[in-house]
């Protein structure tokens, strides 16, 4: 923690900046799972920065590829016919791993954007099939989609919903019923739903895995009402639910998957959407209109030059296959904390994602809790993330057993000196 008395100029996102512009904790360097702050000290990642850093910090082999692509052509646009052998090769790989046939791959900066495109993709795949009354667009209670207009929108968490008025045609149901969707999207008219939005394991909002058979069943439900079905991977691909895209365990085949974090492991920002042959197309048949849509960094060389190293890092090593030995270890890990009487629930076991929530009671008499309790892990050299009511954890897929245990001892700890 850096404490110097000097007023820093950067704003942090999610952040009382009153409490953090005298504070802030100063990150320097980056080692596999540690990281390094300004004094040297060495602390354990159990969150792979924002749920993303799968491959593990301080890859080489990323960092020469994106060094040799800015010597040969380090940026360019992509509107209209422009494009670069990055863009084009990861475009072609993406597609090749994903749960859908003839998939196509609309690039985005990061994970808001893509999810922007996908609300708007949905509604406009709509308005071209003949069907332009389609335009409600269905979400979870506890989803998290981004911050930007439509992702603010779709979000479920009451505490990230303050900016009103929002987007309109959006509406959210339980997010662990099937029936409650069917129910609305009846209550609504199925001729005027485009999509229903769904996190395989839902994230931010609190680590929330998906009753069993609940992805199977809504993707049924959309089917059956002629709704896509678009899946938020932004945190779930690239391993972190042991697959690609973060819904392939699951067996169904989604119309849209929205993706970023994982897909360069954070080392540079890139999100994007995943298309089904059947809904790219009326975007691509001969004569149609552009889709007046995207972002200047879409297709950024340098970007995806990072993207196609880390596909290689997460292949080459097995880290899928790792995943999903250490979803069972990692959950394990977490259960053995469980008898704390801070804690009220253990959740994980799909996917490297865990979380401990925090006994009502005391949450009631101490909102803060989920922060002091993060405080004292990272000052026992363990970095986890407070949430509303829970911290959870999203460990790099290098992580060992070693270092399980030493995320256990932390944490016990932490929850110790906060009780």
């Amino acid at each position: 923690m850096s404490d110097t008395g000097t007023d820093t100029a950067f704003w942090h996102p999610f952040a009382p900046m009153g409490a953090v512009r005298h504070s802030e904790f100063v990150i320097t360097r980056g080692q596999d799972v540690w990281l390094f702050d300004e004094q040297g000290s060495r602390y354990l990642d159990a969150t792979a920065s924002l749920w993303c850093v799968n491959a593990g910090h301080g890859r080489a082999e990323i960092v020469e590829a994106v060094a040799a692509q800015m010597r040969e052509l380090a940026t360019y646009q992509t509107f209209g016919d422009f494009a670069n052998h990055p863009a084009q090769e990861l475009s072609r790989r993406l597609a090749a791993l994903a749960p859908m046939p003839g998939a196509k791959v609309f690039l985005a900066s990061g994970g808001g954007d893509a999810i922007d495109t996908a609300a708007k993709m949905s509604r406009e795949y709509f308005a071209r099939t003949g069907e332009p009354e389609r335009t409600v667009l269905i979400s979870r209670e506890y989803a998290y989609h981004g911050t930007h207009g439509f992702g603010t929108s779709l979000g479920g968490m009451p505490a990230n919903r303050v900016a009103a008025p929002f987007v309109p045609d959006v509406v959210r149901v339980a997010y662990d019923d099937p029936a409650a969707l069917e129910k609305e999207i009846e209550l609504i008219g199925p001729e005027r739903v485009a999509a229903f939005f769904v996190e395989p394991v839902i994230g931010a909002g609190g680590v929330l895995p998906p009753p069993p058979g609940y992805i199977e069943q809504t993707r049924d439900i959309c089917s059956r009402h002629g709704v896509l079905f678009v899946v938020d991977s932004v945190i779930c691909g690239f391993g972190r639910l042991g697959d690609w895209f973060g819904v392939d365990r699951f067996g169904v085949v989604p119309d849209l998957v929205v993706f970023a974090k994982g897909v360069t492991s954070g080392y540079l920002p890139l999100g994007g959407v995943v298309v089904h042959e059947r809904v790219a197309a009326p975007f691509w048949e001969p004569g149609a209109p552009a889709f007046r849509h995207g972002a200047t960094y879409a297709g950024h060389p340098t970007v995806c030059a990072a993207a196609l190293a880390n596909l290689d890092v997460l292949a080459d090593e097995g880290l899928l296959k790792r995943a999903e030995s250490l979803e069972t270890t990692l959950h394990a890990a977490l259960r053995s904390l469980g008898d704390h009487p801070l804690v009220a629930e253990v959740r994980g076991g799909t996917g490297v994602l865990g979380a401990l929530e925090f006994d009502p009671e005391r949450l009631a008499s101490e909102p803060g809790l989920p922060a002091v309790v993060a405080r004292h892990a990272r000052e026992r050299g363990v970095l986890i993330r407070p949430m509303i009511s829970s911290v959870a954890f999203s460990p790099p897929l290098t992580l060992t057993d070693d270092h399980l245990d030493l995320l256990t001892a932390a944490v016990r700890g932490a929850l110790d000196a906060a009780a």
